[in-house]
Protein backbone atom coordinates (compact mmCIF):
# COMPACT_ATOMS: atom_id res chain seq x y z
CA UNK A 1 0.00 0.00 0.00
CA UNK A 2 1.26 3.25 -0.91
CA UNK A 3 2.08 5.31 1.73
CA UNK A 4 -0.15 8.93 2.05
CA UNK A 5 2.33 12.02 1.79
CA UNK A 6 2.96 13.93 5.20
CA UNK A 7 -0.22 16.32 6.36
CA UNK A 8 2.12 19.20 6.62
CA UNK A 9 3.18 18.65 2.92
CA UNK A 10 2.70 21.67 0.52
CA UNK A 11 0.06 20.31 -2.19
CA UNK A 12 1.74 20.36 -6.00
CA UNK A 13 -2.35 20.59 -7.62
CA UNK A 14 -2.64 20.75 -11.30
CA UNK A 15 -4.97 23.48 -12.75
CA UNK A 16 -8.09 21.09 -13.06
CA UNK A 17 -7.33 20.33 -9.34
CA UNK A 18 -7.05 24.36 -9.17
CA UNK A 19 -10.63 25.00 -10.57
CA UNK A 20 -12.54 21.85 -8.46
CA UNK A 21 -10.45 23.67 -5.01
CA UNK A 22 -12.07 26.89 -6.02
CA UNK A 23 -15.26 25.76 -6.74
CA UNK A 24 -15.66 23.75 -3.39
CA UNK A 25 -14.15 27.13 -1.93
CA UNK A 26 -17.53 29.14 -3.00
CA UNK A 27 -20.27 26.50 -3.17
CA UNK A 28 -19.34 23.52 -1.07
CA UNK A 29 -20.20 21.37 0.42
CA UNK A 30 -20.95 19.72 -3.13
CA UNK A 31 -20.92 15.98 -4.50
CA UNK A 32 -18.61 15.17 -7.04
CA UNK A 33 -21.34 14.65 -9.26
CA UNK A 34 -22.13 18.62 -8.46
CA UNK A 35 -18.68 19.12 -8.95
CA UNK A 36 -18.45 17.81 -12.21
CA UNK A 37 -21.93 19.50 -13.76
CA UNK A 38 -20.28 22.76 -11.96
CA UNK A 39 -16.97 22.87 -13.67
CA UNK A 40 -18.14 20.58 -16.74
CA UNK A 41 -15.28 18.07 -15.32
CA UNK A 42 -15.97 14.38 -16.74
CA UNK A 43 -16.17 11.91 -13.13
CA UNK A 44 -12.70 10.53 -13.88
CA UNK A 45 -11.05 14.07 -14.24
CA UNK A 46 -12.62 15.50 -10.84
CA UNK A 47 -11.49 12.10 -8.80
CA UNK A 48 -8.20 12.67 -10.13
CA UNK A 49 -8.37 16.29 -8.93
CA UNK A 50 -10.24 15.95 -5.80
CA UNK A 51 -7.75 12.84 -4.73
CA UNK A 52 -4.31 14.42 -3.77
CA UNK A 53 -5.89 17.15 -1.90
CA UNK A 54 -7.90 14.68 0.19
CA UNK A 55 -4.92 12.80 0.78
CA UNK A 56 -2.76 16.20 1.95
CA UNK A 57 -6.40 16.73 4.05
CA UNK A 58 -6.91 20.28 1.95
CA UNK A 59 -10.07 18.37 1.08
CA UNK A 60 -12.60 16.43 3.75
CA UNK A 61 -15.35 13.86 2.41
CA UNK A 62 -18.43 12.44 4.07
CA UNK A 63 -22.01 13.25 4.95
CA UNK A 64 -22.06 16.56 5.64
CA UNK A 65 -23.73 17.83 8.98
CA UNK A 66 -27.37 19.41 8.03
CA UNK A 67 -27.65 17.90 4.68
CA UNK A 68 -30.94 16.84 3.38
CA UNK A 69 -31.94 13.99 4.21
CA UNK A 70 -32.03 11.56 1.60
CA UNK A 71 -34.04 8.50 0.13
CA UNK A 72 -30.89 4.95 0.48
CA UNK A 73 -27.17 5.76 0.96
CA UNK A 74 -26.93 9.76 1.48
CA UNK A 75 -24.26 11.64 -0.54
CA UNK A 76 -21.27 11.67 0.19
CA UNK A 77 -19.92 15.46 0.14
CA UNK A 78 -16.77 17.13 0.09
CA UNK A 79 -15.75 20.39 1.49
CA UNK A 80 -12.73 22.22 1.65
CA UNK A 81 -11.37 21.65 5.59
CA UNK A 82 -11.18 25.06 6.51
CA UNK A 83 -9.45 24.51 9.76
CA UNK A 84 -6.31 22.76 7.92
CA UNK A 85 -4.37 25.98 7.34
CA UNK A 86 -3.92 29.65 8.14
CA UNK A 87 -2.99 32.86 6.04
CA UNK A 88 -2.43 36.49 6.86
CA UNK A 89 -4.08 39.16 4.99
CA UNK A 90 -3.00 43.19 5.21
CA UNK A 91 -4.74 45.87 4.03
CA UNK A 92 -2.40 49.59 3.91
CA UNK A 93 -4.33 52.46 3.94
CA UNK A 94 -2.75 55.88 4.01
CA UNK A 95 -3.39 56.22 7.74
CA UNK A 96 -4.02 52.65 9.39
CA UNK A 97 -2.61 48.80 8.71
CA UNK A 98 -5.85 46.52 8.84
CA UNK A 99 -4.64 42.47 9.02
CA UNK A 100 -6.93 39.28 9.71
CA UNK A 101 -5.89 35.97 10.41
CA UNK A 102 -8.61 33.44 7.99
CA UNK A 103 -8.45 30.07 7.98
CA UNK A 104 -8.46 27.79 4.62
CA UNK A 105 -11.88 28.78 3.68
CA UNK A 106 -11.02 32.48 4.28
CA UNK A 107 -13.35 32.76 7.27
CA UNK A 108 -11.49 35.40 9.34
CA UNK A 109 -10.50 34.41 12.98
CA UNK A 110 -8.83 37.26 13.94
CA UNK A 111 -8.32 40.87 13.06
CA UNK A 112 -6.21 44.04 14.07
CA UNK A 113 -5.41 47.42 13.31
CA UNK A 114 -2.75 49.96 13.96
CA UNK A 115 -2.40 53.19 13.46
CA UNK A 116 0.41 54.59 11.23
CA UNK A 117 3.06 56.87 12.60
CA UNK A 118 4.10 57.87 8.82
CA UNK A 119 3.40 56.79 5.07
CA UNK A 120 7.41 56.33 4.03
CA UNK A 121 8.17 52.56 3.59
CA UNK A 122 10.72 52.81 6.41
CA UNK A 123 7.71 53.83 8.61
CA UNK A 124 5.40 51.16 7.12
CA UNK A 125 7.48 48.16 6.75
CA UNK A 126 7.84 47.30 10.97
CA UNK A 127 4.27 48.47 11.48
CA UNK A 128 3.32 45.75 8.64
CA UNK A 129 6.33 42.91 10.59
CA UNK A 130 5.48 43.64 13.86
CA UNK A 131 1.59 42.64 12.90
CA UNK A 132 2.27 39.77 10.97
CA UNK A 133 4.32 38.38 13.93
CA UNK A 134 1.76 39.43 16.59
CA UNK A 135 -0.77 37.39 14.14
CA UNK A 136 1.61 34.29 14.05
CA UNK A 137 2.18 34.38 17.51
CA UNK A 138 -1.48 34.00 17.58
CA UNK A 139 -2.01 31.31 15.20
CA UNK A 140 0.30 28.96 17.32
CA UNK A 141 -3.22 28.55 19.12
CA UNK A 142 -4.65 26.85 16.32
CA UNK A 143 -2.26 24.07 15.73
CA UNK A 144 -1.50 24.81 11.94
CA UNK A 145 1.02 26.66 10.48
CA UNK A 146 0.12 30.07 8.54
CA UNK A 147 1.19 29.10 4.80
CA UNK A 148 1.34 32.90 3.63
CA UNK A 149 0.57 36.04 3.70
CA UNK A 150 -1.26 38.92 0.96
CA UNK A 151 -0.80 42.36 1.38
CA UNK A 152 -3.42 44.92 -0.55
CA UNK A 153 -2.32 48.34 -1.16
CA UNK A 154 -3.88 51.17 -3.54
CA UNK A 155 -2.10 52.50 -6.40
CA UNK A 156 -0.26 50.71 -9.51
CA UNK A 157 0.97 47.27 -8.46
CA UNK A 158 2.62 45.04 -10.18
CA UNK A 159 1.72 41.12 -8.81
CA UNK A 160 4.12 39.60 -11.02
CA UNK A 161 7.48 41.14 -9.24
CA UNK A 162 5.77 42.20 -5.87
CA UNK A 163 6.34 46.06 -6.39
CA UNK A 164 4.49 48.82 -5.87
CA UNK A 165 5.54 50.62 -8.61
CA UNK A 166 3.13 53.84 -7.59
CA UNK A 167 0.90 54.66 -4.68
CA UNK A 168 -0.50 57.83 -4.88
CA UNK A 169 -1.71 58.29 -0.99
CA UNK A 170 1.50 57.00 0.38
CA UNK A 171 3.36 58.53 -2.24
CA UNK A 172 5.85 55.52 -3.28
CA UNK A 173 7.41 54.77 -6.16
CA UNK A 174 9.40 51.90 -6.86
CA UNK A 175 9.09 49.57 -3.80
CA UNK A 176 9.88 46.24 -3.28
CA UNK A 177 7.34 45.38 -0.51
CA UNK A 178 6.87 41.53 -1.19
CA UNK A 179 10.50 40.92 -1.12
CA UNK A 180 10.97 43.42 2.10
CA UNK A 181 8.01 41.96 3.73
CA UNK A 182 8.64 38.54 2.87
CA UNK A 183 12.50 38.56 4.18
CA UNK A 184 11.41 39.68 7.45
CA UNK A 185 8.37 37.67 8.23
CA UNK A 186 9.73 34.64 6.27
CA UNK A 187 6.73 33.76 4.85
CA UNK A 188 5.85 33.84 0.64
CA UNK A 189 4.25 37.06 -0.09
CA UNK A 190 1.66 37.86 -2.41
CA UNK A 191 1.41 41.43 -3.24
CA UNK A 192 -1.71 43.26 -5.27
CA UNK A 193 -3.86 46.17 -5.42
CA UNK A 194 -6.43 46.41 -2.82
CA UNK A 195 -8.96 46.87 -5.23
CA UNK A 196 -8.38 43.64 -7.24
CA UNK A 197 -7.79 41.91 -3.99
CA UNK A 198 -11.58 43.15 -2.61
CA UNK A 199 -12.85 41.35 -6.15
CA UNK A 200 -10.88 37.99 -6.13
CA UNK A 201 -12.73 38.09 -2.35
CA UNK A 202 -16.02 38.95 -3.58
CA UNK A 203 -15.60 36.75 -6.96
CA UNK A 204 -15.18 33.91 -4.64
CA UNK A 205 -17.35 35.00 -1.19
CA UNK A 206 -19.79 38.07 -1.92
CA UNK A 207 -21.76 39.70 -4.85
CA UNK A 208 -20.03 38.22 -7.49
CA UNK A 209 -20.58 34.69 -6.56
CA UNK A 210 -21.70 32.25 -9.46
CA UNK A 211 -21.28 35.25 -11.98
CA UNK A 212 -18.97 34.85 -15.08
CA UNK A 213 -18.95 38.69 -15.28
CA UNK A 214 -18.86 41.49 -13.63
CA UNK A 215 -17.20 44.90 -11.89
CA UNK A 216 -16.15 46.33 -8.40
CA UNK A 217 -16.16 50.02 -8.37
CA UNK A 218 -14.67 51.55 -5.32
CA UNK A 219 -15.53 55.11 -3.61
CA UNK A 220 -13.69 56.68 -1.61
CA UNK A 221 -9.74 57.80 -0.91
CA UNK A 222 -9.68 57.01 -4.70
CA UNK A 223 -11.78 55.50 -7.61
CA UNK A 224 -11.02 51.95 -8.16
CA UNK A 225 -12.54 49.22 -10.25
CA UNK A 226 -11.64 45.52 -10.37
CA UNK A 227 -12.79 43.37 -13.61
CA UNK A 228 -13.83 39.79 -13.55
CA UNK A 229 -13.97 38.72 -17.18
CA UNK A 230 -15.08 35.06 -18.15
CA UNK A 231 -14.76 33.97 -14.62
CA UNK A 232 -11.15 35.56 -14.52
CA UNK A 233 -9.98 38.72 -12.50
CA UNK A 234 -8.49 40.93 -15.42
CA UNK A 235 -5.22 43.24 -14.81
CA UNK A 236 -4.74 43.50 -18.40
CA UNK A 237 -0.67 43.59 -20.13
CA UNK A 238 0.35 46.06 -17.87
CA UNK A 239 -1.59 45.44 -14.33
CA UNK A 240 -3.89 48.80 -14.46
CA UNK A 241 -7.15 47.31 -16.39
CA UNK A 242 -10.62 48.44 -14.97
CA UNK A 243 -8.84 52.07 -13.75
CA UNK A 244 -11.82 54.17 -14.58
CA UNK A 245 -11.30 56.63 -11.92
CA UNK A 246 -8.54 57.84 -14.15
CA UNK A 247 -10.85 58.18 -17.27
CA UNK A 248 -10.85 61.97 -18.31
CA UNK A 249 -14.71 63.13 -18.59
CA UNK A 250 -13.71 66.95 -18.84
CA UNK A 251 -10.12 68.16 -20.10
CA UNK A 252 -11.05 71.19 -18.59
CA UNK A 253 -11.65 69.90 -15.39
CA UNK A 254 -9.59 70.01 -11.81
CA UNK A 255 -6.12 68.60 -12.24
CA UNK A 256 -5.41 65.43 -10.98
CA UNK A 257 -2.69 63.96 -9.48
CA UNK A 258 -1.97 61.36 -12.34
CA UNK A 259 -1.21 64.65 -13.94
CA UNK A 260 -4.74 64.58 -16.74
CA UNK A 261 -7.35 67.17 -16.10
CA UNK A 262 -11.28 65.97 -15.31
CA UNK A 263 -10.96 62.48 -14.15
CA UNK A 264 -13.40 60.99 -12.06
CA UNK A 265 -10.71 60.52 -9.13
CA UNK A 266 -10.42 64.44 -9.80
CA UNK A 267 -14.32 64.82 -9.23
CA UNK A 268 -15.53 61.78 -6.89
CA UNK A 269 -13.05 60.64 -4.52
CA UNK A 270 -13.03 62.31 -1.14
CA UNK A 271 -9.61 64.58 -1.07
CA UNK A 272 -11.77 66.24 -4.91
CA UNK A 273 -14.91 66.59 -3.21
CA UNK A 274 -13.69 68.26 0.04
CA UNK A 275 -11.34 70.30 -2.24
CA UNK A 276 -14.40 71.57 -3.89
CA UNK A 277 -16.74 71.98 -0.75
CA UNK A 278 -13.99 74.36 0.59
CA UNK A 279 -14.04 76.25 -2.51
CA UNK A 280 -17.87 76.33 -2.34
CA UNK A 281 -18.24 77.24 1.51
CA UNK A 282 -14.97 79.37 1.54
CA UNK A 283 -14.89 77.28 4.90
CA UNK A 284 -11.77 75.25 5.76
CA UNK A 285 -13.72 72.06 5.96
CA UNK A 286 -11.58 69.26 7.69
CA UNK A 287 -12.33 66.03 6.82
CA UNK A 288 -15.22 63.72 4.71
CA UNK A 289 -18.04 63.65 8.04
CA UNK A 290 -17.87 67.75 8.48
CA UNK A 291 -18.44 67.99 4.32
CA UNK A 292 -21.15 65.42 4.94
CA UNK A 293 -22.57 66.65 8.01
CA UNK A 294 -22.94 70.77 5.77
CA UNK A 295 -24.66 68.67 2.92
CA UNK A 296 -27.13 67.09 5.32
CA UNK A 297 -28.05 70.16 6.88
CA UNK A 298 -28.93 71.62 3.41
CA UNK A 299 -26.36 74.05 2.06
CA UNK A 300 -27.01 73.55 -1.83
CA UNK A 301 -23.41 74.74 -2.71
CA UNK A 302 -22.40 71.55 -1.18
CA UNK A 303 -24.70 69.12 -2.15
CA UNK A 304 -24.25 70.26 -5.69
CA UNK A 305 -21.01 69.14 -5.18
CA UNK A 306 -22.00 65.70 -4.00
CA UNK A 307 -24.35 65.54 -7.11
CA UNK A 308 -21.38 66.24 -9.29
CA UNK A 309 -19.52 63.49 -8.07
CA UNK A 310 -22.62 61.24 -8.64
CA UNK A 311 -22.46 62.20 -11.93
CA UNK A 312 -18.86 61.58 -13.07
CA UNK A 313 -19.34 58.27 -10.99
CA UNK A 314 -22.64 57.36 -12.88
CA UNK A 315 -20.83 57.99 -16.59
CA UNK A 316 -17.93 56.57 -15.25
CA UNK A 317 -19.97 53.06 -14.73
CA UNK A 318 -22.01 53.66 -18.12
CA UNK A 319 -18.54 53.43 -20.20
CA UNK A 320 -17.57 50.33 -17.99
CA UNK A 321 -20.62 48.87 -19.17
CA UNK A 322 -20.60 49.71 -22.80
CA UNK A 323 -17.15 48.36 -22.91
CA UNK A 324 -16.91 45.23 -21.06
CA UNK A 325 -21.18 44.43 -20.45
CA UNK A 326 -20.97 42.91 -16.87
CA UNK A 327 -23.94 41.03 -15.53
CA UNK A 328 -23.47 43.48 -12.11
CA UNK A 329 -21.83 46.05 -11.23
CA UNK A 330 -20.65 46.58 -7.44
CA UNK A 331 -20.61 49.58 -6.16
CA UNK A 332 -18.58 49.75 -2.27
CA UNK A 333 -15.83 51.56 -0.51
CA UNK A 334 -15.75 53.90 2.24
CA UNK A 335 -17.15 57.07 0.25
CA UNK A 336 -20.90 54.98 0.64
CA UNK A 337 -21.67 57.04 3.40
CA UNK A 338 -22.41 59.79 1.20
CA UNK A 339 -24.30 57.50 -1.13
CA UNK A 340 -27.75 59.31 -0.55
CA UNK A 341 -26.12 62.39 -1.63
CA UNK A 342 -24.92 61.00 -4.86
CA UNK A 343 -27.03 58.07 -6.04
CA UNK A 344 -29.53 60.03 -8.09
CA UNK A 345 -26.79 61.66 -9.70
CA UNK A 346 -25.58 58.14 -10.47
CA UNK A 347 -28.54 56.57 -11.63
CA UNK A 348 -29.10 59.46 -14.00
CA UNK A 349 -25.91 59.71 -15.52
CA UNK A 350 -25.68 55.71 -15.72
CA UNK A 351 -29.05 55.61 -17.88
CA UNK A 352 -27.73 58.44 -19.76
CA UNK A 353 -24.18 57.29 -21.03
CA UNK A 354 -25.35 53.47 -20.94
CA UNK A 355 -25.90 51.44 -24.68
CA UNK A 356 -29.41 49.87 -25.43
CA UNK A 357 -30.20 46.72 -23.28
CA UNK A 358 -26.60 47.14 -21.39
CA UNK A 359 -29.17 49.28 -18.98
CA UNK A 360 -30.52 45.86 -17.54
CA UNK A 361 -27.05 45.41 -15.84
CA UNK A 362 -27.40 45.20 -12.29
CA UNK A 363 -26.02 47.91 -10.35
CA UNK A 364 -25.98 47.38 -6.51
CA UNK A 365 -24.18 48.74 -3.29
CA UNK A 366 -22.65 46.89 -0.87
CA UNK A 367 -20.68 48.19 2.16
CA UNK A 368 -17.55 46.43 2.91
CA UNK A 369 -15.30 47.34 6.01
CA UNK A 370 -11.40 47.29 5.76
CA UNK A 371 -11.86 44.01 7.26
CA UNK A 372 -12.71 42.29 3.70
CA UNK A 373 -10.24 44.24 2.11
CA UNK A 374 -7.71 42.45 4.30
CA UNK A 375 -9.35 39.42 3.71
CA UNK A 376 -9.20 39.75 0.15
CA UNK A 377 -5.26 40.27 0.63
CA UNK A 378 -5.70 36.89 2.46
CA UNK A 379 -7.34 35.15 -0.64
CA UNK A 380 -4.58 36.12 -2.96
CA UNK A 381 -2.49 34.25 -0.55
CA UNK A 382 -4.88 31.55 -0.60
CA UNK A 383 -4.94 31.08 -4.75
CA UNK A 384 -1.08 31.35 -4.71
CA UNK A 385 -0.55 28.71 -2.19
CA UNK A 386 -3.62 26.23 -3.88
CA UNK A 387 -2.33 27.31 -7.32
CA UNK A 388 -5.62 28.87 -8.44
CA UNK A 389 -4.95 31.63 -9.95
CA UNK A 390 -7.80 33.10 -11.66
CA UNK A 391 -6.08 36.21 -13.29
CA UNK A 392 -5.69 36.95 -16.67
CA UNK A 393 -3.06 39.38 -17.47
Amino acid sequence: MRPAPPRDSFPTVTPTASVVFTTLLSHGPLTRAAVGRRTRLSPAAVTKAVRPLLELGYLVEGVHEGAEPAVGRPASLVRVAAGRALFIGIKVTGDEIIAVLVDLCCRIRLSRHVRLTGREPEAVLPAITALVQELLTEAVGFGVQVRGLGIAISGDVDRASGVVRYSPFLEWRDVPLAELVGTATGLPVMLDNDVRALTVAEHWFGAGVGLSDFALVTVGAGIGCGLVVHGRVVSGAHGVAGEIGHLSLDPLGPLCHCGNRGCVEAIAADPAILHAVRAATGRQVSDATEALDLAHSGDLGVRAVYARAGEAIGRAIGSLVNILGPERVIISGEGLAAYDLFSDGIKDAFATSVFGTGSQCDVVTRPLPFEEWARGAAATAIQSFMGSDTYEE
